[in-house]
């Protein structure tokens, strides 16, 4: 499943990207994100309503978002196309760029991250874009990485009360 997500929401596309998935962001015009979306066999995801029904009569499909934090996003998203809400830094994608991750030995890190996380950590994970090549390790924020897909669980769990809105079919 392959995502193109509009300038609105850009958070989004680091949390799937994250989980693993192919997340395209972009804040070009909405004709522009229509034709890239049917160009590249993406599904449009938007939280405009005039962006996602022109995106539905031109046969490109599209879901709008209408979930008010990052945790009833993802698990907006995850309901939808049937997602797992979790993150294996295994399959992760790079939040930034959006390239695969790869585990990276420790000993190779050491003069590009503080002192203190070489020591800390175990495992790094480096992005494969050798235009980024931006380094990620289980850090502190890992907490709140945990948190936010716990939330996104049990939003999915519990159901969304209606947020889905105009996507019911």
């Amino acid at each position: 499943m392959k995502f193109l997500i509009d300038g609105m929401l850009g958070k989004l596309v680091r949390w799937l990207r994250l989980m693993g998935y192919d997340a395209k962001y972009s804040i070009s015009s909405d004709k522009a994100l229509i034709t890239e979306a049917a160009r590249e066999n993406r599904v449009l995801l938007t939280s405009d309503v005039a962006l996602y029904r022109e995106a539905m009569f031109k046969g490109v499909e599209a879901y709008l978002i209408r979930g008010k934090n990052e945790a009833e996003r993802i698990a907006e998203v995850a309901k939808r196309f049937k997602l797992k809400i979790d993150v294996d830094v295994n399959s992760s994608r790079c939040p930034l760029c959006g390239h695969p991750l790869l585990k990276i030995d420790k000993k190779f890190v050491k003069s590009r991250v503080p002192k203190r996380t070489f020591e800390a950590c175990d495992e790094f994970w480096i992005c494969q874009n050798d235009g980024c090549e931006k380094l990620y390790w289980r850090g502190s924020h890992w907490k709140k990485i945990n948190e936010v897909l716990l939330q996104a669980r049990n939003w999915l769990k519990e159901g969304l009360n209606g947020s889905e809105g105009i996507n019911k079919k």
